[in-house]
């Protein structure tokens, strides 16, 4: 297997997590199951070779170029062959400044680039293929948001919701609605519907998506701790409180997600 990894420029890195490539190959007549969670971000996918299959159809991987939005629960890919892909994570707040459309279509749903960015995509294919090295790759992209942003830029409501995903990152989302509303000087309403439009998803969804993710994020740091203690740290009533999350949004409870070996947080690593 061929992983790697990247941070981006200085300037995208306001908005991009990072870059991330991988090329794996199943035996012929196998094939591998692997569990998507939601984790706050988004991530534009662009497949080289075999594109996987999904268990659920409203993610179905019908193009090579594809960009999934907040997820509301779990699902599986089932990946045979060779599997080649280059792929972007963008902050939560980020995507929104390349795309000219609410974020919130997006939601639970994986969605082919062309249909966003009609005019674009077929060069930035030929570009992605025709690169040769992950560097090469990162350097096409690049070169594709800032084009984007330049486009699509909107700073004021950007720099609102950027300040609130902020505080919510600064308190591993252990935080009020009501507080989150009075730092945008928005009525409830208002602040609910720009928050849908910039991050794909509700603020209660995205706050459960992170407390989800900091719990596991607190667990791979430190495997001694109970079920009990990360509850309490993550900002859960109680364990059962926990346990439903992990099993809306995961599909199994705390315990057996954490059998599983090399369990990371894709949000807070």
């Amino acid at each position: 297997m061929d992983y790697n990894i990247s941070k981006p420029s200085l300037f995208l890195s306001q908005y991009v997590k990072q870059y991330w490539s991988l090329a794996n190959c199943v035996p012929e007549g196998e094939e591998h199951v692997q569990r998507i969670v939601p984790n706050g971000l988004f991530e534009l996918i662009f497949y080289l070779e075999n594109k996987p299959q999904s268990s659920d159809p409203q993610k179905a991987i019908s193009d090579n170029i594809i960009i999934t939005g907040q997820l509301k629960s779990y699902h599986d890919i089932k990946i045979t062959g060779n599997l080649s892909l280059f792929a972007i994570y963008f902050l939560p707040h980020g995507l929104s400044m390349f795309l000219d459309l609410p974020i919130k279509e997006l939601f639970n749903h994986s969605v082919p680039l062309k249909l966003i960015v009609k005019d674009k995509v077929n060069q930035l294919e030929d570009e992605l293929s025709s690169a040769i090295t992950f560097k090469q790759k990162i350097e096409v992209a690049e070169n594709f948001l800032i084009k984007q942003f330049q486009e699509n830029e909107k700073k004021y409501s950007y720099n609102r919701i950027r300040n609130v995903i902020n505080l919510i990152n600064e308190t591993k989302g252990i935080m009020d609605i009501e507080d989150l509303v009075s730092k945008t000087f928005l009525s409830r309403k208002q602040f609910e519907r720009t928050f849908s439009n910039f991050i794909g998803t509700s603020p209660k969804q995205f706050l459960k998506i992170v407390r989800f993710q900091n719990a596991i994020f607190e667990k791979s740091k430190n495997a001694e701790l109970s079920l009990t203690e990360i509850a309490h740290r993550c900002g859960y009533f109680d364990q059962s409180h926990m346990i439903n999350d992990f099993k809306t949004l995961s599909g199994i409870t705390p315990k057996h997600y954490f059998e599983n070996e090399g369990f990371f947080s894709d949000y807070f690593e």
